[in-house]
């Protein structure tokens, strides 16, 4: 009876336990991120290492008041009552970095290199990166790519960093061109804005606006693939970090 009991929480531990309560493995990319975090809004309390708050060691996972990280979200958002834990206003994407680096204290690489200067990464998205000729940010540059004025708030480094690297993989659907045909052959590519079972609102290689009917088309669908260059064999090493530095700082006006 023992061994059953035993196994049939084995199982539920391993196969059936929610989310919250197993380990989850976080990029390096959020790991360093939310290390500069950290450094920038924790160090004052808790100090370099974790461990100047009585109690608690931030570096060996041992906290007063949690255990799961919605539970460390929870605390980090709202802060304690009565104590000097204040909460703490960050965008969902620096949530997760803050989380995935104090999962990850202990054995974080200082040295790691994924993120890079947020100026000298400005000039690689308006220079060698193209990324200003098609993408707007706070309300300068064209509309024929989704506006990145605030990429950073939405978006998690790791997440920005597979796009840039491979944008024909990480392509959400939402982002994708559609290309239509009206009944007498006119072809129409744009950026799809908004679409329902009848109509279908897209912004134009021109930068027009463009309503459509659907029962008026001949055709219409998604294009496949992505006019978005992959920047892993474009870029190097240092201005991959450096651009995606200088998206995670676009958090909107």
């Amino acid at each position: 009876m023992q061994l059953r009991r035993f196994l049939i929480l084995a199982g539920w531990l391993v196969a059936g336990a929610p989310a919250s309560l197993m380990a989850q493995t976080y990029a390096q990319a959020d790991i360093q991120y939310g290390a500069r975090l950290y450094a920038e809004q924790c160090t004052l309390c808790h100090g370099a290492t974790g461990d100047v708050v009585a109690g608690v060691d931030l570096r060996a996972n041992r906290f007063k008041r949690s255990t799961t990280d919605n539970e460390l979200r929870n605390v980090i958002s709202n802060g304690v009552p009565g104590t000097a834990m204040v909460s703490f206003k960050f965008a969902p994407p620096e949530l997760t970095a803050v989380i995935a680096y104090l999962r990850n204290m202990r054995d974080f690489d200082s040295k790691t290199t994924l993120i890079g200067d947020p100026a000298r990464g400005r000039v690689v998205f308006e220079g060698k990166g193209e990324c200003a000729r098609c993408h707007r940010v706070n309300g300068k540059g064209p509309r024929v790519a989704p506006d990145l004025s605030d990429i950073g708030a939405i978006r998690t480094p790791d997440a920005l960093r597979r796009v840039i690297v491979d944008p024909e993989a990480q392509l959400r659907p939402a982002n994708r061109s559609v290309r239509a045909v009206t009944q007498d052959g006119k072809v129409i590519t744009g950026r799809r804005l908004n679409e329902d079972t009848y109509t279908v609102q897209l912004i134009d290689e021109q930068e027009r606006l463009v309503s459509l009917v659907k029962a008026n088309l001949r055709d219409y669908g998604l294009i496949k693939g992505t006019s978005m260059p992959a920047y892993g064999d474009k870029l190097a090493p240092d201005e991959l970090a450096d651009l995606l530095a200088y998206l995670l700082s676009l958090k909107g006006l």
